[in-house]
């Protein structure tokens, strides 16, 4: 195991954490009989105290429990964008020891059809604007019925915030048998009887994003929840006078564990966004003096890039984190220049449940995943031999911790594919290509997948993209590798300019720029301005999407 970060640890912190023996329930429970009154969630000028999360967890439990017969291990899907009833929802689902599935908002019918033939939920919580898609599997699928929540009923309709549309939009009646909604489910005011409860029962299946292939239910338990959940509230100095800023989506694993268990666990107050918009984040900074914000490096970058952000008040925070893609320099030291605060990159994946790895706040690196959390043990192992590598070498990230996944849901070959044993204990494989310094941080160089052949060299986009983030007119940049007759492949940007140099930026300066920052097989050979990237809900550049596209294009040549 490797232990040089144990030097670089924060001094305040055990390099080990014991972990409760207890479900994220009870996590709500012990923050209600402590904070009864004190505010648990904040929604567009709306509050809603811990005394009132709880009852109504407890009422929707017992709703699900008693009216629609939801058992200990049947699957409920979790089908809404961020609003109090995710959260209500999801820890009702956990109090009959049932199984949350989080899907992305985003998905459509078609997409939403694999996924009620994977898992066979028994029932569904719904977003009011989603319900449409849903509707088509009711009596044809495994689904008996659906709860349809309007976020509106949550909302401070005198708030002078900008309220997005999905929340703007009133409770709709649905003359459909198969739906409850939202509101009488809690008016029946059940309270659901006790059921067996194992730390190995499982708790959520978050499925991985699907950019690498089909998307895979990840079989996550209570015990691997609260080591994440614990290890952020630790890390991360939260307690019952945090005030967390919410604003990636809950059914993501990092905008699950830090927007939504942790300020639970601690007591803290969430102050959740429904959709990402950068004055209201700014505006509900300065108003509730949020003191933690993990986030996407996309969303930091759009939130920094606001004309007037240096006249928002942002004194009251004091962690700013988060992951997804590496966070170009020049937006890290502007942060720092308003905030005084180092933006704390971290690491980890759906099968991990959030963090692997964690940047000290105190002694953060920029692009880098930082190092190993609590209880872990992470390596660098050669792709084809299976070898451990050392400092500074290049091969895939492997890890044990108490955070690992149990396993794929009913994908048991999937499942031992991913593993190998080491030193007597079981490492997941990653499928993430990187390499870690001569003081214990991890930095990534790629998934394994996206690396591009270029006349046999091996060029990884993330560190092509990582080198066209510093040029002063790019905001973002995605490579990815596209037909070549006489290279086999060659390396394309896409790159969206900085506002102020979307007139006069030219492709030309970009591969001329490049090409004295990289090596020759590396720089981009082809550059294409665009006006976004598409994105997964959780802030990932769908590179996929880019690549299939170019193909495509090559194949109709």
């Amino acid at each position: 195991m490797l232990t040089r970060h144990f030097q670089h640890w924060p001094n305040r912190l055990p390099h080990s954490l014991i972990v409760p023996e207890t479900g994220i329930v009870h996590n709500l429970e012990v923050s209600a009989n402590r904070y009864p009154d004190k505010t648990a969630i904040t929604y567009y000028g709306a509050e809603l105290s811990y005394r009132e999360l709880l009852e109504q967890v407890d009422h929707l439990a017992g709703f699900l429990q008693k009216e629609l017969g939801v058992a200990s291990g049947d699957r409920v899907l979790l089908f809404m964008q961020n609003a109090p009833q995710f959260v209500i929802a999801y820890y009702a689902i956990a109090r009959v020891n049932a199984i949350v599935v989080p899907i992305n908002p985003m998905h459509v019918t078609r997409e939403l059809s694999f996924y009620i033939e994977d898992n066979e939920p028994k029932a569904a919580i719904v977003g009011q604007e989603l319900y449409e898609r849903v509707a088509p599997f009711n009596g044809q699928s495994s689904l008996e019925h659906v709860v349809v929540a309007a976020y509106n009923d949550y909302a401070d309709p005198a708030s002078d915030l900008p309220l997005p549309d999905v929340v703007k939009q009133s409770r709709q009646a649905i003359g459909d048998d198969y739906v409850t909604e939202w509101r009488d489910a809690l008016a029946y005011k059940i309270k659901p009887d006790p059921v067996p409860f194992s730390l190995d029962d499982p708790v959520v299946l978050p499925y991985t994003s699907g950019t690498t292939g089909k998307p895979k239910g990840c079989v996550h338990t209570s015990k691997t929840v609260q080591a994440n959940t614990v290890g952020a509230v630790h890390w991360g100095n939260a307690s019952a006078s945090g005030v967390v800023l919410s604003t990636l989506p809950f059914f993501h694993v990092t905008g699950m564990i830090h927007g939504m268990h942790v300020p639970i666990y601690s007591g803290g107050n969430m102050v959740l966004m429904t959709r990402w918009e950068r004055e209201t984040a700014a505006r509900l900074i300065e108003r509730y003096r949020c003191t933690h914000w993990t986030n996407i490096s996309t969303m930091l970058v759009d939130f920094l890039s606001m004309p007037d952000i240096t006249e928002w008040d942002l004194e009251s925070l004091t962690y700013i984190g988060g992951g997804g893609a590496p966070l170009p320099r020049a937006v890290g030291e502007k942060l720092f220049e308003l905030t005084g605060l180092r933006y704390a990159e971290g690491y980890g994946l759906s099968e991990t449940i959030a963090q692997t790895h964690f940047n000290p706040p105190d002694r953060s690196k920029l692009q880098c995943l930082g190092i190993p959390s609590f209880d872990v043990d992470a390596r660098i192992i050669d792709m084809d031999t299976l070898e451990e590598l050392g400092e500074g070498e290049t091969g895939e990230i492997v890890v044990n911790g108490p955070q690992v996944f149990k396993g794929y849901w009913r994908r048991p070959e999937e499942t031992e594919k991913s593993f190998l044993t080491i030193d007597g204990k079981p490492f997941f494989r990653t499928g993430d290509i990187g390499r870690y310094d001569e003081e214990g941080y991890f930095f990534i160089v790629d998934r394994a997948k996206r690396m591009i052949n270029a006349s046999g060299y091996k060029v990884w986009p993330t560190e092509v993209e990582s080198t066209l983030y510093k040029h002063p007119k790019v905001q973002s940049a995605c490579v990815v590798g596209v037909p070549d007759s006489r290279r086999g492949e060659t390396v394309k940007a896409f790159i969206v300019p900085t506002d102020q140099a979307r007139d006069d930026v030219t492709a030309e300066e970009i591969i001329q720029w490049a090409k004295e920052q990289m090596a020759a097989y590396k720089y981009p050979r082809l550059v294409e301005f665009v006006d976004s990237l598409p994105m997964t809900a959780s802030g990932k550049i769908l590179w996929r999407v880019l690549q299939e596209k170019e193909w495509e294009k090559a194949k109709q040549k």
